[in-house]
């Protein structure tokens, strides 16, 4: 029988590798010969496995600098741990703006995505009689520690804005597209004001900011001006969903065609879900886990005769193939576990919807919570642990950053 040519050896070993479920198997993989190690280590091979494998969640960009890896019981805390000691999350290879008058805040991570973190800091100022305020962007790398930093945009690029209030201003990183270059980026900001939702597209290709769309409020026959609504979100499948309705009505903006659209959603189990005895409805998160369907995900508080609260997840689909509206079926309820006494959703992507959970201090000495982190798998719907927690003062629902990726030994520089 003949040997196989060598080059047929090492395809099929590649094939066989390509399938290794975990970077943590694939990286043992590599210590055990030297033929496995060249193939792994090739460009072109973990290209084709971050393909076809969904990065792990490793851990989270922390508000004020640093990373917080999953805890140790987490099946992605080796990687997560290598990372943490390969990167670098102080952004202090980071230049500070160069701009007279005004003083900055240090940079702040604001989201992350495919490897890389949106960096912000904030400067305010008077313009007569109204105050304006200029964020700079920065996009990094803090496993290669490359940045690039953002042409300034004051919030005048339409100068008829100047004449109303502004609610808010959030910006978010475009997941790369199927046929962009891999360290090319695009940055997608949307400014709120009293009549009009203004949108700006950042792109690395050209280095300039553009108004992609400019909606007025009415169009949506709304008046609707909360200022915590910019903050509420959820980006998903090249979609962002604003989980605070509108009335009865969700706002969807499709990144890929610019376009604001609107859904139905107060429908079916929505409305039993609001009208249910004893129960308050919280802040819904929203995940499309499959094409056409909007997948629901409803935090409800139960309260019990003797005062105590449980938490529940209700998990709806509702088909939505047009944006039009259609029947909401109830799928699965998620209880939560105690001895949280209490639970706030935080932010839904990759597939995961995460919460944070609060407990009452065992310390008589310090008053206040212990804030524990969950994700929540969208198709599994398991519940999992994924950082213990800190004391602080007040519940909040700030946004998460969580970080998903590979070990150093797979990841290759995004910038």
């Amino acid at each position: 029988m003949a040997t196989p040519a060598p080059y047929l050896v090492e395809e099929i070993l590649e094939e066989i590798l390509i399938r290794l479920p975990t970077p943590a198997a694939l990286v043992r993989a590599s210590t055990a010969c030297t033929s496995f190690r060249r193939i792994i280590t090739a460009r072109s091979f973990r290209r084709r496995y971050r393909k076809l494998h969904p990065p792990p969640l490793l851990g989270f960009a922390a508000k004020k600098g640093g990373f917080y890896p999953v805890q140790e019981s987490h099946p992605s805390a080796p990687p997560a741990r290598a990372l943490a000691d390969a990167a670098d999350f102080s952004y202090s290879y980071v230049p500070k703006p160069k701009v007279k008058g005004g003083v900055f805040t240090p940079w702040c991570p604001r989201d992350v995505r495919d490897g890389r973190v949106l960096l912000v800091c904030d400067r305010w100022f008077r313009r007569t009689r109204l105050s304006i305020f200029i964020k700079i962007l920065a996009v990094c790398d803090p496993l290669s520690r490359r940045y690039v930093l953002l042409p300034y945009f004051p919030l005048d690029l339409d100068m008829t804005m100047l004449q109303e209030y502004l609610y808010g201003f959030e910006p978010i990183l475009v997941p790369i597209g199927n046929d962009e270059d891999e360290t090319s980026f695009r940055v997608l900001c949307w400014a709120r004001y009293e009549s009009k939702f203004l949108m700006l597209l950042f792109s690395s290709a050209t280095g300039k900011w553009s108004i992609a769309g400019s909606f007025s409020w009415s169009s949506f026959g709304t008046v609707e001006t909360s200022e915590h609504f910019l903050f509420c979100f959820n980006y998903i499948r090249g979609c962002l969903y604003w989980t605070e309705h509108l009335g009865d009505k969700l706002l969807i903006f499709d990144t890929c065609r610019m376009e604001l659209s609107t859904v139905n959603i107060l429908t079916s189990y929505h409305i039993e879900l609001i009208n249910l005895p004893d129960q308050s409805k919280w802040l819904s998160s929203v995940v499309l886990a499959m094409e056409g369907a909007l997948e629901m995900f409803t935090l409800i508080q139960n309260c019990s005769p003797d005062g105590s609260y449980s938490y529940y997840i209700y998990h709806t689909t509702q088909r939505n193939d047009d944006h039009s509206s259609a029947k909401c079926e109830l799928k699965n309820v998620i209880a939560l576990p105690r001895p949280h006494c209490c639970y706030i959703t935080v932010s839904a992507t990759q597939g995961f919807l995460f919460l944070r959970g609060y407990r009452e201090t065992q310390c008589p000495a310090s008053r206040g919570w212990i804030e524990d982190l969950f994700s929540l798998d969208v198709k599994t719907s398991e519940l999992k642990m994924v950082r213990r927690g800190k004391q602080v003062i007040i519940k909040s629902a700030r946004r998460v950053c969580p970080y998903f990726g590979f070990p150093p030994s797979l990841a290759e520089p995004s910038l």
